[in-house]
């Protein structure tokens, strides 16, 4: 098989407003080859893909197709020379099908006709590939976090990419939809696409990529074979020094029950969900890709309506029919798509972290002086590192975004908080920090729900964990109940029903 480079970087930096954010990087992205692009968040890893997918122009350096210099000035010139990248944060249209979005800017035609019917075959043949539970008919705003970032890939690999770039593509999939998706991009080296694979999880750099590219601080550390990297080494070459125990010291709740729910049902999506928090407990909810978990979230948060069933909160009945109403009851939900549901990606930190606060600041007009001064409080105790405080989200790092998303919620004075994937697109130093933090607000007494596809986050933070399957409770498990394979036993349906 030819492995030589189909694309090369010699000395490619870049610059925001005189700020250098990438500098001198080399790189070859070999036929047939997987490599691995890993960093902390800031490192310039968005910076560099956005360069090499015509989205960013470079401020010096060199780019190579098949060894001839080229310049690559936008998607579409990216898009001609085989280049198709997966981002990070979605670029679906949520109000088109599946299909149509797989296909958008390059829809099939037969006699001039848009040929729905192939289209929609070739995304469930895709689909199928990549062992995805979802309809090609289904409307892209219906879906889950998980089920877009499958519609993503699929995006992708419909075309014939010659260099494939995925940015975080595991972000939301469990562990067996992760398994499927490497083995159908095994299968696309091995016809000769080279793919660019950057991921937080180190693990998966560690068993998928040949080789594995360093940053740190917008510089490349080294390039370097990953049977030569165990992940440790990886996480120590990132941050540039030893990292302490990943996850914070577990202590049992003390509490009372502070968020009770039993019997709630919501058709089609959640059937006699019942269960309870305590304060200051940190609870997980695992389970496969529309096992409810998210839905649930949304239930408590006023954002579904349930059928039957009762929530209590702080031991009263609840009838939570909106967000606003949820919010003035002491709950607060950190969702899973951090850029559509979440932050304003065109504000400032400032006008972000008050945005579910925002009547504590406005006698008429809004005090912005008081607004300024709680998002500088915010920024200093979350190492939110900003320019300035007006400067919009969308130039923070995801570690930085999400850190800003959780202030938003905090500055609400939450009792109860929901966080939906905590740690999505966020590397191992960020995602201590935000460990850490989950922690100290369990040891104020706050309840925290959290929901996530990562096994080992859900075991290392949680006491108690409640697996859930086709939008049932299947089980809830602590203690030395806590592994993987009980979680999974519960969420597959092997076993049913038993409570610690």
């Amino acid at each position: 098989m030819n492995r030589a480079p189909l694309l090369e970087a010699e000395g490619l930096s870049m610059e925001f407003s005189g700020s250098r954010v990438l500098r001198g990087v080399d790189l070859a992205v070999n036929a047939g080859q997987i490599l691995g692009v890993i960093g902390e968040n800031g490192a310039g890893k968005s910076t560099l893909l956005k360069i090499l997918a015509g989205l960013y122009q470079p401020s010096a350096g060199v780019l190579r197709w098949e060894g001839r210099p080229v310049q690559i000035r936008d998607p579409g010139a990216a898009k001609r020379l085989g280049i198709c990248m997966v981002p990070q944060e979605f670029n679906l249209v949520d109000s088109l099908s599946v299909a149509a979005n797989v296909f958008l800017g390059s829809e099939l035609t037969r006699a001039g006709w848009l040929d729905l019917g192939a289209m929609r075959a070739r995304t469930a043949a895709i689909l199928g590939e990549l062992e995805a539970e979802v309809d090609p008919e289904a409307r892209v705003g219906d879906l889950s976090v998980a089920q877009k970032q499958l519609v993503e890939v699929a995006k992708a690999l419909v075309h014939q990419s010659r260099v494939l770039i995925l940015d975080e593509p595991t972000t939301g999939l469990n562990a067996a939809e992760a398994a499927a998706l490497f083995a159908l991009l095994r299968r696309v080296a091995e016809r000769g696409v080279a793919l660019m694979f950057v991921s937080h999880r180190l693990r998966e750099v560690k068993a998928l990529c040949d080789r594995v590219l360093i940053l740190r601080d917008g510089e490349p550390v080294a390039t370097v074979p990953a049977a030569a990297l165990s992940p440790e080494d990886m996480a120590r070459a990132m941050v540039g020094r030893e990292l302490a125990q990943v996850f914070p010291e577990k202590r049992p709740p003390t509490g009372d029950v502070v968020l009770d729910v039993e019997g709630l049902c919501v058709p089609g999506r959640l059937a006699d969900v019942t269960f309870g928090v305590r304060a200051g407990e940190i609870l997980g909810l695992a389970g496969l890709v529309g096992a409810g978990r998210t839905e649930l979230a949304e239930t408590l948060m006023g954002l579904r309506r349930p059928a039957s069933g009762q929530i209590r909160v702080h031991g009263r009945p609840a009838r939570i029919r909106s967000p606003q109403q949820a919010v003035r009851l002491g709950l607060a939900y950190l969702s899973a798509d951090r850029q559509g549901r979440g932050l304003i990606q065109s504000f400032g930190i400032a006008p972000n972290v008050t945005l579910a606060s925002l009547a504590r600041y406005a006698r008429g007009l809004i005090d912005r002086r008081r607004e300024q001064a709680a998002a500088a409080a915010h920024v200093a105790r979350f190492n939110v590192r900003a320019a300035a405080l007006d400067r919009p989200v969308r130039y923070l790092s995801g570690g930085n975004q999400q850190k800003v998303y959780l202030a938003k919620w905090l500055d609400t004075e939450p009792t109860i908080l929901l966080l939906d994937e905590p740690t999505r697109g966020i590397d191992v130093g960020a995602r201590i920090e935000i460990y850490r933090f989950v922690r100290a607000l369990a040891d104020r007494g706050i309840a925290c729900l959290v929901i996530s596809s990562e096994l080992e986050e859900i075991i290392g933070l949680c006491t108690r964990v409640v697996v859930m399957r086709a939008g049932r409770v299947a089980g809830v498990l602590d203690g030395a109940q806590l592994r993987e394979e009980e979680i999974m036993y519960y969420a597959t349906g092997l076993r049913e029903g038993q409570t610690a």
